[in-house]
């Protein structure tokens, strides 16, 4: 789950992080409302989405009085942000943070996440901040410092240290810039985030370091044991559709393209989708019914496949375990009562109860295309959506 810039802040703050005086806003006047509190200009006007790439797109500017507040509020609030990482469709922009500006001396770049490849924590620092870390990583990767943090040990001070030295920071700042690490390295643990990450972290002309901006995303398993997180959740930065799966506890993702997929397991619905795409196909969605779905959830989860008009083709792919053939089967024919599919259905199925729900589906008088593997069924999907 991502959260807001300054909900962000709102965490580092408790955790006596340095960031800068701000306040959200829902409407112009509580904007401008802001800016009064705050008492000095200028100040910041940003547009809260979860995407970088912000100030390129228009969405940070700069306020040196009340009726530039008023004027650039009025002009982001109710706009859609496109930037490099929201895709063409953009984000709504429903609020704005109102923050004291910031003289800048030098911007740096620091995160926090889990490399999957070492199973490890590692912290990232750049002296190339303010830039996305893709294209540092593109044009300069040596400028990328990276230390895996022993996760039983944590990050230790002197690997805090050594990466304040290698960022160039000032001497007398060291320590301070550690402490900082580290108290983001117990942020990212405490709680529970996958990503922790400033862009820029930065040293002002009177060298102090701020954090100045601020993006986390919080591991969805481990939300239940934060609730105030929770509650923090926009669905207004999510699709629809995404948001429509959550209440019926599926895992959705929409992607670009025009098959779409009905898997039970991430692994399989992975491999499903790289399956598509070797047999010429672009998958339409990331759906995992999970191994407990019962014939509402199935059904539930086609009213959302054929909710997206790209749609061309349905790959049902099954390995029947906990979620047994027969189940499935059950629940694809109340679904195609309820929906009626306008679109080729394409089911491999395989598992407990396989002849049962095979039977169940074939006397069903539906018109379903059947495949025996998942090769089979993936190149009958493709063709299938080719013929729409």
């Amino acid at each position: 789950m991502k959260v807001h810039e300054h909900q962000a802040k709102e965490i580092f703050a408790k955790y006596g992080l340095p960031v800068p005086r701000g306040y959200p806003a829902f409407t112009v006047e509580e904007a401008v409302e802001a800016a009064q509190n705050l008492g000095t200009f200028p100040v910041v006007v940003k547009a809260q989405v979860h995407a970088g790439g912000r100030g390129k797109a228009g969405g940070v500017k700069i306020a040196n009085n009340i009726d530039e507040v008023q004027e650039y509020a009025a002009e982001l609030l109710g706009k859609t942000l496109v930037t490099f990482q929201t895709g063409p469709e953009g984000l709504p922009v429903s609020r704005i943070y109102i923050e004291e500006a910031t003289k800048i001396a030098k911007e740096y770049y620091v995160a926090i996440t889990l490399d999957r490849s070492k199973s490890k924590p590692i912290i990232m620092a750049s002296a190339e901040g303010g830039m996305e870390i893709e294209e540092v990583a593109a044009t300069n990767p040596e400028a990328i410092i990276t230390e895996v943090i022993e996760p039983f040990i944590g990050l230790r001070p002197f690997q805090a240290r050594e990466i304040a030295l290698k960022l160039g920071l000032p001497k007398k700042l060291l320590n301070k810039a550690a402490a900082i690490f580290t108290t983001l390295y117990k942020v990212y643990m405490e709680e529970d985030a996958s990503m922790v990450e400033i862009n820029p972290l930065v040293l002002t002309e009177d060298e102090q370091i701020v954090l100045l901006d601020a993006k986390v995303d919080f591991d969805d398993n481990a939300l239940f044991r934060h609730p105030d997180i929770m509650e923090m959740e926009d669905p207004t930065q999510e699709s629809e559709l995404e948001v429509k799966a959550k209440q019926y506890n599926l895992n959705y993702i929409k992607l670009d393209g025009n098959i779409a997929c009905m898997v039970n397991g991430a692994g399989l619905a992975m491999a499903t989708m790289d399956t598509i795409k070797l047999a010429g196909g672009e998958p339409a969605n990331f759906l995992d019914v999970g191994g407990s779905a019962n014939a509402e959830q199935i059904a539930n989860a086609f009213k959302i496949i054929l909710s997206d008009p790209n749609v061309k083709a349905i790959f049902i792919n099954i390995f029947g375990g906990i979620l047994r053939c027969d189940r499935l089967a059950e629940g694809i024919i109340q679904a195609s009562k309820e929906v009626k599919p306008h679109v080729p259905i394409v089911v491999r199925m395989e598992g407990t109860n396989v002849e049962l729900g095979k039977k169940m589906l074939a006397e069903s008088g539906l018109n379903l295309i059947t495949a025996d593997t998942m090769w089979e069924g993936a190149k009958k999907a493709v063709e299938a959506a080719k013929g729409q």
